[in-house]
């Protein structure tokens, strides 16, 4: 006969959470959890196709490098805004196309952000448990911004997957192995430099494997983007001079909030109120100071902080605080619950934008336009973000922007004298313009002149059917 102290122990055997639940298990949910994901971003992932500068510009700066790696091209991009991780993992599935497939780079990216979602989910999981994780990789499969940026071939999502991967190893104690992950973070895009801070905390007084951390990151980086080595001095300017238009400022922003005001506004939108769990978690984790709770907040701290010193206040820019915040907004067991109730908000948000993405934009509307009634051989002058219509040839205005040169060719006499006809202009440009015209008159003045002295011979704006900027063709 069992002694009544073990029956009372088999009766009062604490249950894990999920262990005996009808639904199948954490793995049930994590599957669930990634299919939301994919679905999520699966949505749209062709929108502005075939052309690759409509969805976001900065595809068309990674998609046809990385084809041209495998075309002929040799291993060396012999362009440095970004490292080249991402080109490498795009190129294999490039060598196959015949011209630059922007589909293929998309469906990439979709497959590291579903990745990004599974790895914050491990990042909760290592942190604070089960409910821990399950709760982190709901936040990271609905939130907006990060929904957004899955299906687009650019590198911010890319860095989330790499960020979560080198806090969760950090978390384990696997040292070593973190820095090889923080080094690839880096690879993808060079904020990941900011894990090494991180590191630092999790190998505290583990002075040599610390060193052997960082010697494994720096070769990770290297190994990812080698060519930074032969063009040393090229790829340090390039990567400053992106740093520096960050810190300068972008059109759009001018009149913006503070730095800490507007990217608290961008995670807001992101990630709706469950921004107040996390922050709760941010707080309570520099209070109890567990070694999760240092390695996560740490980052953050560090990330947060360099986001001050920008002007330009890209939502993509928040994208890597994603993992911690995630994690640490599992922290609370008890309010588990809540926090899931709370990320109905930004999930039809998330569905909301889904929407807009399956309509047409306006300027393929246009760029057909352009193929039926502009003869071949015609010079155009091009806001930025616009189609590049096969068989024209486009003069690109260049974007303005705080502390950037006005560009001549925004002058429609001289746009005359070089023999151009046609101007296109999109409100993705003029509409910015405009807002902070006291700070560039002279390309308020070039649009108005458009308006009042060309011959607007087409037209069309978002609504109904059309999602995108609105579209105007002048001839001049």
């Amino acid at each position: 006969m069992p002694s009544s102290s073990a029956t009372r122990r088999r009766r009062f055997r604490p249950v894990r959470p999920w262990a005996e639940s009808r639904w199948g298990g954490p793995a049930t949910a994590l599957g669930a959890l990634l299919a939301l994901a994919a679905a999520l971003r699966a949505v749209g992932i062709q929108y502005g196709l075939p052309f690759g500068n409509l969805l976001n510009p900065d595809e068309q700066s990674i998609v046809p490098r990385a084809w041209k790696l495998v075309h002929g091209g040799g291993g060396d991009p012999h362009w440095f805004d970004y490292p080249t991780l991402l080109m490498y993992v795009n190129a294999p599935f490039q060598a196959w196309q015949s011209h630059p497939s922007y589909l293929t780079a998309r469906i990439v990216a979709l497959v590291l952000a579903v990745g990004a979602v599974a790895a914050v989910w491990w990042l909760g999981r290592v942190s604070y448990g089960e409910t821990g994780g399950a709760v982190a990789a709901a936040v990271a499969a609905v939130c907006t911004i990060a929904v957004a940026y899955s299906r687009e071939a650019v590198t911010d999502v890319p860095l989330v997957l790499g960020v979560a991967v080198a806090l969760a190893l950090m978390v384990a104690g696997r040292i070593e192995l973190a820095g090889l992950a923080a080094g690839l973070a880096t690879g993808f895009k060079y904020p990941g430099v900011f894990l090494v801070v991180p590191l630092v905390v999790a190998a505290w007084r583990k002075w040599r494997r610390l060193a052997v951390a960082v010697v494994l990151m720096i070769c990770a980086f290297l190994a990812s983007s080698p060519f930074v080595l032969v063009h040393r001095h090229q790829a340090w300017h390039e990567a400053f001079r992106v740093q520096r238009l960050a810190r300068k400022g972008w059109l759009g922003f001018e009149h913006d909030h503070s730095a800490p005001i507007a990217f608290v506004d961008r995670l807001w939108h992101g990630l709706g109120p469950a921004l107040i769990v996390a922050a709760l978690g941010v707080v309570v984790a520099l209070v109890r100071r567990s070694r999760a709770d240092l390695i996560l907040v740490s980052f953050a701290v560090v990330y947060f902080v360099d986001l001050m010193t920008l002007r330009a206040h890209f939502d993509r820019y928040v994208l890597p605080l994603l993992p911690p915040l995630a994690a640490l907004s599992g922290r609370f067991r008890a309010l588990a619950p809540v926090t899931l109730l709370l990320l109905v908000i930004p999930l039809t948000w998330a569905i909301r934008d889904d929407k807009r993405l399956t309509r047409t934009d306006t300027r393929i509307v246009a760029a057909h336009w352009l193929e039926r009634n502009v003869g071949r051989g015609t010079e155009v002058a091009a806001d930025p973000s616009t189609p590049q219509v096969p068989g024209l040839r486009i003069l690109p205005l260049q974007l303005p922007g705080p502390g950037r040169a006005f560009d001549p060719n925004r002058n429609a006499d001289r746009l005359r004298r070089r023999g151009v006809r046609l101007v296109i202009v999109t409100g993705a440009v003029t509409d910015r313009v405009e807002a902070a015209r006291d700070r560039y008159p002279r390309e308020a003045a070039f649009y108005e002149g458009l308006a009042t002295s060309a011959r607007r011979v087409y037209y069309l704006q978002p609504g109904g059917r059309y999602a995108g900027p609105w579209v105007a063709v002048y001839r001049l």
